[in-house]
């Protein structure tokens, strides 16, 4: 991406969010962060120089929760990888089932949802697995969300922010 990007880390070294230079030069020159990373460009005014920084690290910590990712049929499908979760038949032409109907009161929720085959959700019908005689193939579960996707498309410019990343695997980013 962008040079004038800069990676914001928590007082525990935690990847926060990217901001601009601007932004890292304030909060640096405001006493609320410190450059940890030094980029390779500098910024002149008339009597001071400044390296811009790569990263910063804050020096208050920030309480924030986990992320979290949107329940959308995409990421349902994503989920289960794009494969019937009663069948195994793999496809792109799937729909969204409710494991407990929603007639009966289940949630619309990542526990209850799973990717299903257009025959095999018309077979399930409005019954739950066991009523329809059917078996999940895996257990309908939140996913995790990993810290690096937020930062995956910096890291191949932005080789600094690499060891700061949990989760990034050299191998599969950089190719």
């Amino acid at each position: 991406m962008a040079p004038s990007s800069v990676l914001v880390l928590n007082q525990n070294y935690e990847p926060l969010n990217v901001c601009n230079v601007r932004r890292a030069l304030i909060l640096v020159l405001r006493g609320k962060a410190e450059v940890i990373e030094a980029g390779r460009e500098a910024w002149h005014s008339a009597t001071v120089a400044f390296t811009l920084p790569s990263v910063i690290r804050l020096v208050q910590y920030i309480r924030r929760p986990r992320p979290k990712l949107r329940l959308t049929r995409r990421e349902v499908f994503n989920r289960d990888n794009w494969v019937c979760q009663y069948c195994g038949r793999p496809g792109k032409d799937l729909t969204l089932d409710h494991v407990m109907p929603r007639h009966r009161g289940g949630p619309h929720t990542w526990e209850n949802l799973v990717s299903a085959c257009k025959q095999c959700n018309h077979r399930k019908a409005g019954r739950t697995p066991s009523e329809a005689g059917m078996r999940l193939l895996q257990e309908p579960i939140a996913p995790r969300v990993a810290l690096y996707h937020a930062f995956f498309p910096y890291l191949g410019s932005q080789l600094e922010w690499r060891k700061f990343v949990p989760g990034y695997d050299h191998g599969v980013a950089a190719g």
